[in-house]
């Protein structure tokens, strides 16, 4: 792709640097990495010839989206960080973005007599918007995007309380004799840490095991020698054979087999339960979701006749069994521990949880403030979908080791400070879980879905309102 051939000639100024930076490039990065830097380039210059230009040539808001359409060619090709220009693009950038602002802020649209004047109060609320300092942007967009609405978490809650009677009523009268304790909600939606929307909760299933005849092995003792993968042993066959205890039906090699208690409660409760007379009792549509690796329910409010076409999101609950022994808990997820059907995994949620609320209980700190409000940002923002809660979390527990003010009057700072570590953490392809120091929590992201990131809170660095659009 020939850049060079559609410049004017006399032109000088910006257009000279971008033709010997294009042509410098090509010989360093070859044709692909300067056309990649043509991109770059080409839309940093027009968004900057748009910023300094006067309102009544085009309207504002035409200029920012054109603006950001064309930058948007960058953000496809993140592969530019790797290549050692991100400082150049990334400067013009930010200064263009602060022009473009600031057009916004100070230049009024030129109106004809025939269109209607904006009320003062409109023009007042927008003018504020623009003055809103990052402080004042987080709280903004923690109470408008990312806290839920009380009256949305007691529906999600009371429907999935709902499930919760209906299925543990089901398995006490069709199979008395499997050993399980007592089913209750947990996960995000119980511990006040779900955003945006409250579209999912968890059924806790707990299986109760007879402490004689069964051993839970870390995973760093066993052949996996995966942290979170540990294993439940079947012991003193020698006094107690098979069959003395429930679970011994679900033994694999000797151990108790995670995949064939997921395969037995898939078939006794997703395939057996009449949901049909569920959806009618609770006057919702409740149904099964198959052919996925979790046991899943949607269900969607209303009546069953408009359910289908009901404007509210569906919730979806997850049946979870699990193990607890003291403050272990080991979930029953083939998906994560996967391809081993014997491993069960090792869930830190609860520890990260807990050690989150000990430190802001002991300090009155924002920190789990903060959590929410970067689970708002990657969830609504595409470049950062693939970032789940885990990292987040584990990234303000080690910053909380270094960083001693979580008062909430630098919720600004810390968030800029998370941006920064996260950065870092990503360069380095590895953020090590808190608790156990061994497991990468970036293991699992591709090397395209690294560079997304890295660009967008690369850009988010001098200019982190972008990321509370």
């Amino acid at each position: 792709m020939n850049f060079q051939g559609s410049r004017r000639r006399g032109e000088d100024g910006i257009a000279v640097v971008i033709d010997f930076l294009l042509s410098n490039a090509r010989l360093v990065l070859g044709v692909g990495g300067a056309a990649m830097l043509g991109i770059a380039t080409l839309a940093v210059k027009r968004l900057i010839e748009r910023a300094g230009r006067a309102a009544d040539d085009e309207k504002v808001e035409q200029k920012m989206a054109e603006s950001w359409e064309e930058l948007s060619l960058v953000s496809a090709s993140p592969t530019l960080i790797k290549k050692g220009i991100k400082g150049v693009v990334m400067k013009h950038v930010a200064k263009a973005t602060r022009q473009q602002k600031a057009d916004l802020c100070q230049q009024q649209p030129q109106t004809s007599p025939l269109e209607v004047q904006p009320k003062p109060e409109s023009k007042s609320k927008r003018l504020q918007l623009c003055v809103l300092s990052l402080q004042e942007r987080l709280q903004q967009y923690y109470h408008t995007r990312a806290a839920l609405a009380p009256h949305e978490v007691q529906r999600a809650q009371s429907l999935a309380l709902d499930i919760c009677t209906e299925i543990q009523g089901f398995l006490h009268s069709r199979h008395p004799d499997m050993p399980l304790g007592e089913m209750s909600l947990g996960g995000s939606l119980l511990d006040d840490l779900q955003v945006v929307s409250a579209d999912h909760a968890c059924l806790l299933v707990p299986l109760q095991l007879e402490a004689s005849l069964w051993r839970l092995i870390p995973g760093e003792e066993t052949l996996l020698t995966h942290p979170l993968h540990w294993m439940v042993r079947r012991v003193n066959l020698e006094y107690f054979p098979r069959g003395r205890s429930y679970w011994d039906r679900y033994l694999v090699g000797g151990y108790l087999s995670a995949e064939a208690v997921v395969n037995m409660f898939s078939k006794a409760v997703m395939e057996t339960i009449n949901w049909p007379s569920i959806s009618s009792t609770m006057d919702c549509l409740v149904r099964p979701v198959l052919g996925g690796p979790d046991l899943r329910l949607e269900i969607r409010p209303g009546k069953l006749t408009e359910a289908a076409e009901s404007a509210d999101p569906p919730l979806f609950i997850s049946i979870l069994p699990l193990l607890r022994d003291e403050d272990v808990v080991l979930t029953c997820q083939p998906d994560l521990t996967s391809p081993w059907v014997n491993a069960w995994h090792l869930s830190l949620y609860p520890w990260e949880t807990q050690r989150l609320a000990q430190l802001d209980a002991a300090d009155d700190g924002c920190r789990r403030l903060t959590l929410k409000i970067l689970k708002a940002v990657c969830k609504l923002n595409p470049a950062l979908r693939a970032l789940e809660a885990a990292p987040l979390a584990n990234l303000i527990l080690h910053l909380s080791d270094s960083v001693s003010d979580w008062s909430e009057s630098s919720l600004d700072v810390r968030f800029q400070h998370c941006i920064t570590e996260l950065i870092g953490y990503l360069e380095q392809e590895a953020l090590h879980s808190y608790f156990k120091p061994a497991v990468n929590l970036l293991s699992g992201l591709s090397e395209d879905q690294v560079d997304q990131m890295g660009f967008m809170l690369y850009c988010a660095v001098s200019e982190p309102e972008i990321l509370l659009i």
